[in-house]
């Protein structure tokens, strides 16, 4: 009896398909997660997810680790791994686009209105600014070029506290220990302690651009993800947390 219940245990482990393991810029860590639980109860496929910031993923899957699909907030560390050949080429394409916020604690009483040289260092008084760390960060990369388009960067530089991904940026604004942070508009609309300031323009920095691709060892099934991703049921939960969704 004891054996025939180890052989159905190690059948029915046999049978189980294997789980797909994502790994995402930690902006997309609500969306993803509905959805990953979405594809799971459509095709019994389990879902293993992991958020950090796109520069500390792309390094994580060049040393190795078991990723099967990347989802980056920026197109350069995708790009890194395709130089390197640890992504399919064939199958990368854009999935979504999102907007630079300039955020502040909720029961913040601060207005500035982003343009040219804006007055951002005077509203900082003598505090600091978090956004992701601009050397390798997406979103704090996406900061410095639209601070240096304003004019602004130069006295800021050395304002920021930079942060090792956009949610960790967001928790400094959150818990109102900085009175300023420059994340993207999707984090930004799903806390509901911080309030956003303005909204960068779109061309004081290059678009922001969420590439996805398999890796290059993914497992069988993760293209049916990647297709998921793409169709409409996906469409729609990305545009409810505020991201466009790209042709």
């Amino acid at each position: 009896m004891l054996a025939a219940l180890f052989l159905f245990a190690a059948t029915s482990a046999a049978d189980a398909p294997p789980s797909i393991t994502v790994y995402g810029a930690a902006s997309l860590t609500d969306s993803l997660r509905r959805l990953g639980a979405d594809f799971t109860k459509d095709t019994g496929i389990p879902v293993k997810l992991s958020f950090a910031a796109s520069s500390a993923l792309a390094r994580q899957i060049e040393a190795g680790s078991p990723a099967d699909i990347f989802v980056s907030a920026d197109v350069e560390w995708m790009d890194y791994l395709e130089r390197r050949g640890l992504i399919q080429r064939a199958s990368r394409h854009n999935l979504l686009g999102n907007r630079l916020a300039l955020v502040a604690p909720a029961d913040s009483k601060l207005t500035l209105r982003i343009a040219p040289h804006v007055a951002l260092r005077a509203a900082l008084g003598d505090q600091r600014l978090a956004t992701g760390d601009p050397e390798s960060v997406p979103v704090g990369r996406y900061a410095r070029e639209a601070l240096t388009s304003l004019g602004v960067w130069g006295e800021i530089s050395d304002r920021l506290v930079r942060a090792e991904n956009v949610r960790s940026a967001l928790m400094f604004v959150a818990r109102g220990e900085v009175p300023l942070g420059i994340v993207y508009e999707t984090d930004a609309k799903i806390d509901p302690q911080v309030r956003i300031v303005d909204l960068f323009p779109e061309s004081s920095h290059a678009p922001i651009v969420y590439p996805v691709a398999l890796t290059a060892n993914a497992s069988k099934d993760t293209a049916r993800f990647n297709d998921f991703l793409r169709a409409a049921p996906a469409k729609v939960v990305f545009e409810s947390f505020g991201f466009t969704v790209l042709p």
